[in-house]
């Protein structure tokens, strides 16, 4: 590392190393004057994380997190909605299996606003038998066992984030069902399907509030046939507010030539962009350091409530009390 910046100079660092050394990594980026990208979590203890914050503070460093679930085209288009007001206050926010730990711990907060604070935890870790099956990521066949997670997090205005986990959520014909939802005042939101084949059924209340009207939301392409992505559209029915759009800050320079992104490519180019514009703005990172330290202390806390025999935890944590 000291030859690198010595011969090289960079700017910018990407920390992306096993679970285990990312908070010894990502410090000693961050002690060499790099701007980072850390991969998820910043760091699996919480003191590591806070010496990364620290050191950072201390040598005017931005420090983005590659949490890039919530910067998914349709995520980004729900935030969007969320943000005109048209929901009102959401009181109740899911991770459904959409993503384990800290990534659908983000999800979840994103609903609520990553500015709500979270007081306390109550969690449950379970373990469970599986019928013999095949796992797609080992590609192997025989018995297999599942560790089940689920959380309910208390924030400080009442409202609610509930959490839901399967260690077997990216690899078993078993579990199938990744959803994320969210309760409002004036509607509700919901992930419908089956794998990557989803429907986001988001709606409002109907004129005369006795029906849900609910909300289109439109692919935008380079043409009609298809290219890459442009936008995400929402034609809500609203009169004041009819069309809500997020526009892919990666589409085509020029119409027609543009190179079709995975939409969770998208995401993770949002975590670059996130940084590389705070390194030349001055600004902070959009998601950014401290949030991911807090997507974490969730995670440990639920783990911690589950150990105790579910006894709510509250927040925030001890660091140097850590055992998990």
């Amino acid at each position: 590392l000291d030859r690198l910046m010595r011969e090289q100079a960079p700017e910018i660092g990407i920390v992306s190393v096993a679970y285990g050394a990312n908070g010894e990594v990502g410090l000693m980026a961050v002690e060499a004057g790099l701007h980072v990208l850390l991969e998820t979590p910043i760091a699996h203890k919480l003191s590591e994380a806070d010496a990364i914050i620290a050191a950072a503070a201390q040598r005017g460093l931005k420090i983005e997190v590659a949490e890039q679930f919530h910067r998914r085209p349709l995520e980004q288009i729900k935030l969007a909605l969320i943000a005109t007001g048209l929901f009102g206050r959401v009181h109740t926010s899911f991770n459904d299996f959409a993503g384990h730990g800290y990534h659908g711990v983000s999800v979840m907060r994103s609903y609520l606003g990553f500015d709500t604070r979270p007081v306390q935890v109550t969690g449950a870790v379970r373990d469970y038998p599986l019928a013999a099956h095949w796992s797609r990521l080992a590609g192997t066949r025989g018995e297999r066992t599942e560790t089940q997670e689920h959380g309910i997090v208390d924030f400080a205005g009442g409202q609610l984030g509930i959490f839901h986990w399967t260690s077997v959520g990216y690899d078993s014909a078993t579990r199938w069902w990744r959803s994320s939802r969210f309760l409002a005042e004036r509607g509700m939101g919901i992930t419908v399907g089956v794998g990557l084949e989803v429907q986001e059924r988001l709606s409002l209340l109907a004129p005369g509030g006795e029906a849900p009207y609910f909300i289109t939301l439109e692919r935008r392409w380079e043409r009609v046939d298809g290219g890459a992505l442009v936008a995400m559209v929402a034609h809500t029915g609203d009169a004041a507010q009819p069309i809500v759009v997020w526009e892919n800050p990666f589409r085509p320079a020029v119409q027609g030539h543009g190179r079709q992104w995975h939409d969770d490519e998208i995401g993770v180019a949002g975590c670059l962009l996130s940084l590389v514009e705070a390194v030349r703005g001055g600004g902070e990172p959009s998601y950014g350091a401290q949030q991911a330290r807090l997507d974490q202390e969730l995670v440990l806390a639920l783990r911690m409530s589950s150990a105790a025999g579910g006894a709510p935890v509250k927040l925030p944590l001890d660091p140097a009390a850590q055992t998990l």
